[in-house]
């Protein structure tokens, strides 16, 4: 029987969909298994987190090409194997896949052609050839996997099969060490407009807080204004992490000196009285808020009316828009500031761990630079 052709196109096509589905789930916090079965469940597992690199291939490979062309056997390997179903897997990955595993951060590994590797020269994924294995229980996990897939053999399946191995590879992406490609020179206007398009794009207040913490980072590090900056993930409560407020600047003793809290939404007076009880209660006289979206009049005029009550006890607080923030400091720190502030962003995201593709855009717009 002639081997099966599968469609490279429609491949790479139907890899970006499920992908697509796979990344909206994640930024709205909802990446969850599709797979309810432990057993395939911890196979599929294994095998995207498998020791031997190759595997981490193979899995995809053979899955999508069931996905693409039911006709296929996934366990055939080589299509001269012959028989039914046979196709030759190594052209699905040394396409679609390979291209894919480029596109994001070599998830997978890096190989460019990872089925000539010893593993794979062999006709078919079964256990009759799990002796020219040197990875046994990474081999069983595969047989495992593509086995139920083509018994099952069943397109509603498969897909489901689909899903959930590309929310395994999502979860190893967010192990991923992203590469920020800082440019050497940073102009004033560049910086700002990078940091712009950074912030249009939601995200729940994680990438606010990473620019804000970056840029007082930055001016610890080019001035002596500050000894020590501390900030707290975006969800943590201030009485969980005994925090003033998201974010903290010390000086060389160790003393408090300014408290910031950082708001993505909208700030109203409650939001400025509840983080004055805190900053009061713990001798913080410097209370800076960040805002990204614009006061609402009522709000506007309640805050200064507050600002002006307290200023005799002591009690400084500002509001301040990032933007304008961000355009003095970055003035005032200079190019060397500004691309040390470029690579201070890209740190704080991997510091926090926020989600991939928060990290993946930094990059992307730094690229652009």
């Amino acid at each position: 029987m002639d081997k099966l052709q599968i469609d490279l196109e429609e491949a790479k096509r139907r890899l970006r969909e499920v992908w697509s589905e796979t990344e909206a789930e994640a930024a709205k916090g909802q990446l969850r298994d599709v797979i309810t079965d432990k057993k395939l469940l911890t196979a599929i597992r294994a095998a995207i987190g498998s020791r031997t690199k190759t595997y981490v291939y193979v899995l995809p490979t053979q899955v999508l090409a069931k996905l693409i062309q039911p006709g296929v056997d996934a366990r055939c390997l080589q299509a001269k194997r012959g028989g039914k179903g046979a196709f030759d897997a190594r052209t699905v990955c040394h396409g679609p896949i390979v291209r894919f595993d480029q596109d994001h951060e070599n998830v997978l590994g890096g190989s460019a052609e990872p089925y000539v590797n010893n593993p794979v020269r062999v006709p078919e994924i079964t256990r009759k050839h799990r002796d020219a294995q040197k990875d046994k229980d990474g081999w069983d996990a595969l047989c495992l996997v593509v086995d139920r897939v083509e018994r099952t053999n069943r397109p509603a399946f498969t897909l489901h099969v689909m899903r959930q191995v590309l929310v395994e590879v999502y979860r190893r992406l967010e192990q991923a060490r992203v590469t920020y490609p800082a440019p050497s020179r940073a102009s004033h206007r560049r910086t700002l407009e990078a940091v712009e398009r950074f912030l249009s794009e939601k995200s729940g207040g994680d990438r606010m807080l990473a620019v804000v913490y970056a840029l007082l980072e930055t001016v610890r590090a080019e001035t002596s204004l500050f000894a020590e900056v501390r900030r707290a993930r975006v969800t943590a409560s201030d009485d969980s992490t005994g925090m003033v407020a998201d974010i903290e600047c010390y000086n060389k003793q160790g003393t408090l000196l300014l408290a910031v809290e950082v708001k993505d939404q909208q700030l109203t007076v409650t939001h400025v009285e509840d983080k004055l009880k805190n900053a009061r209660a713990k001798g913080v006289k410097e209370l800076l808020f960040v805002v990204q979206q614009s006061v609402s009049e009522a709000d506007k005029n309640g805050i200064g009316k507050l600002i002006e009550r307290e200023f005799p006890s002591g009690q400084n607080i500002y509001v301040l828009d990032l933007r304008r923030l961000a355009e003095g400091l970055l003035a005032l720190l200079g190019e060397t500031g500004r691309t040390r502030f470029l690579r201070e962003v890209g740190r704080s995201l991997d510091e926090y761990a926020l989600q991939v593709h928060h990290r993946r855009r930094w990059a992307e717009l730094l690229r652009e630079m």
